[in-house]
């Protein structure tokens, strides 16, 4: 806890894997005291009445029914990153209290390794490294093969900011874009990017030698990718999810790498995070898996931050806050 007579806001910790981001809490501190979930949970009496934000970082602290309704003076929850799965918005705006997020500070970074895992398992990077690495390897076979990332087709599925940045990086690479999105792109937007647009999605999955997911997850897209839509890819096809793991039906994604179905897959996301150690898919070698890391640079960390702060601020100001989420 800090200075008594900055507004208080919550946060899930100061340190630990499920604290916020220890090289900001000095600067968090100039505008904010700082009140942790232990602090609020043992004396919710004192604190609850003086908490005017919820700051959540990692998807936490989790926002329940029994929290808001502890909290008398909360004004908004600022939310790092552009998912909003982990919130329940309707309950949120019943209590009348205003919702930010940072979807402007993690689109180039989350595009960046959108490109970094299609391109690692195109080329078998980590398969690669391990040969390489690994003590029993005398020889390179010059049957080691991967797949031309450089004019071949891409499916983008979800054309928010995120996947508009990708659509870019992927255009430099001279790939065939094809998108599916709620909403078609504007005509000149499309032009820009040499981009398809597919009304039906199974168009797309049949049509891709790489497909993207980068769409948000709603009740509507939750195990978009399944057994029939794995079974509408092309063989030689790879599959990337950069955006939540329960946009995929695992097990269905276990069960095409397996019998070859799916040439492979690249996941920085996964339902549970981190998956369980005795999972199927660790043991895959046809899989890329990062540990959900997409917007993971320090300038995007700080840039969220710095946006959280904003909003905050202009909340408790009674000014228009940056990037409010419009609750419905």
């Amino acid at each position: 806890m800090g200075d008594q007579d900055l507004p208080g806001v919550l946060v899930s910790g100061l340190e630990g894997p499920h604290g916020i981001c220890e090289d900001h809490i000095e600067d968090l501190q100039k505008h904010f005291n700082l009140i942790t979930m232990q602090e609020f949970l043992e004396n919710n009496k004192q604190f609850g009445p003086k908490i005017q934000a919820v700051y959540i970082w990692g998807g936490k602290p989790p926002v329940t029914q029994e929290l808001l309704q502890s909290l008398p003076s909360l004004k908004i929850i600022a939310s790092a990153g552009a998912g909003l799965d982990h919130l329940d918005l309707n309950l949120i705006a019943s209590f009348g209290v205003k919702v930010a997020n940072t979807p402007q500070a993690v689109s180039s970074p989350t595009a960046d390794m959108a490109m970094a895992l299609l391109l690692a398992a195109a080329r078998r990077l980590v398969e690669g490294h391990r040969l390489a690495t690994a003590p029993d390897t005398e020889n390179f076979s010059t049957n080691w093969m991967g797949q031309e990332v450089t004019g071949a087709t891409l499916g983008i599925i979800g054309l928010g900011s995120i996947g508009y940045k990708i659509a870019q990086r992927a255009r430099a690479f001279e790939m065939k874009i094809l998108y599916h999105n709620r909403k078609r792109r504007k005509s000149e937007e499309e032009e820009a990017i040499g981009a398809t647009y597919c009304e039906h999605l199974d168009d797309l999955l049949q049509r891709s030698d790489f497909v993207l997911l980068a769409v948000s997850l709603t009740p509507q897209t939750q195990r978009l990718i399944g057994t029939r839509e794995l079974s509408l890819m092309k063989p030689t096809a790879v599959l990337v999810n950069i955006g939540r793991g329960l946009l995929v039906d695992q097990d269905a994604l276990v069960q095409a790498l397996q019998t070859g179905a799916l040439s492979g897959a690249a996941l920085d996301v996964t339902d549970p995070e981190p998956l369980p150690r005795d999972h199927p898919l660790l043991t895959l070698k046809n899989i890329t898996l990062t540990p959900h890391i997409g917007s993971a640079t320090h300038q995007a960390r700080r840039q969220m931050m710095e946006n959280l702060v904003k909003s905050i601020l202009a909340s408790l100001h009674g000014l228009p806050i940056p990037n409010e989420v419009q609750l419905k």
